[in-house]
């Protein structure tokens, strides 16, 4: 029996590449991106290595760091990297709550990562949060022109894995012993948004972040999760 060819290895696509992404702010209602800089050093560290820290960089590849002068040594390395870095900074007080980037960035086969994301205690679990994955997720696709857009984490980081899929990833496989940090073993689940998700997806988060979905207390009326179909646990 001839062997079977998946139809979307026999259809043509257009092959231009996609722009390599460039260090421009992003701007949204909660947060604003901005590019990484020594300037964002010491409120980063203060908010990453204060009380309530103790986790943040347990799936992190680097840090935690000893000294405010070792980790601004680090800001300093990631803005001067190839792979472009942003500072997430609170919409309101411009003040520096954490950072993520775009990373394998492969404009030939517009495929395009996002990963080393921090966000501080201050950050965590707010509408911020979710907007800084919105902002880069519509530059990727809308600006940048890229098919595939990832996101990889440790295969034990729950955190991590429930936010993809809330997010509106899709869960592709575990790849085991990928990756050794810090000395242990990494078997890296992966995930992946494709392009012609992006206008369910896009609705989704314009939707959840929408002004009139949070109540009292900022209390969210329906969850993102909810409005991409992931099913609870």
């Amino acid at each position: 029996m001839q062997d079977q060819i998946p139809e979307d290895s026999r259809t043509l696509v257009d092959a231009t590449p996609a722009r390599r992404p460039e260090r421009v702010a992003l701007d949204g209602r909660f947060v604003s991106l901005v590019p990484l800089g020594p300037e964002h050093a010491a409120a980063l560290y203060e908010g990453s290595h204060g009380p309530g820290a103790g986790s943040l960089w347990a799936w992190m590849g680097d840090g935690p760091y000893g000294s405010a002068n070792a980790f601004a040594e680090g800001i300093a390395a990631k803005a001067a990297s190839a792979d472009p870095f942003w500072a997430v900074l609170d919409a309101a007080s411009r003040r520096p709550l954490g950072y993520l980037s775009l990373m394998r960035i492969e404009p030939a086969h517009r495929v395009i990562e996002v990963g080393n994301i921090l966000y501080t205690p201050a950050l965590q679990r707010t509408p911020g949060a979710t907007e800084a994955v919105f902002l880069i997720a519509s530059h990727v696709f809308e600006r940048l022109g890229y098919r595939r857009l990832e996101w990889k984490c440790n295969a034990l980081n729950a955190p991590s894995r429930r936010a993809a899929l809330r997010f509106g990833f899709a869960f592709e496989g575990i790849f085991r012993q990928h990756m050794i940090i810090k000395g242990r073993n990494r078997d890296t689940a992966w995930y992946a948004m494709m392009d012609h998700d992006w206008t369910a997806r896009r609705a989704a988060f314009r939707q959840w972040l929408a002004e009139d979905n949070f109540g009292p207390g900022g209390v969210q009326k329906v969850s993102l999760a909810d409005l991409n179909g992931v099913a609870a646990g």
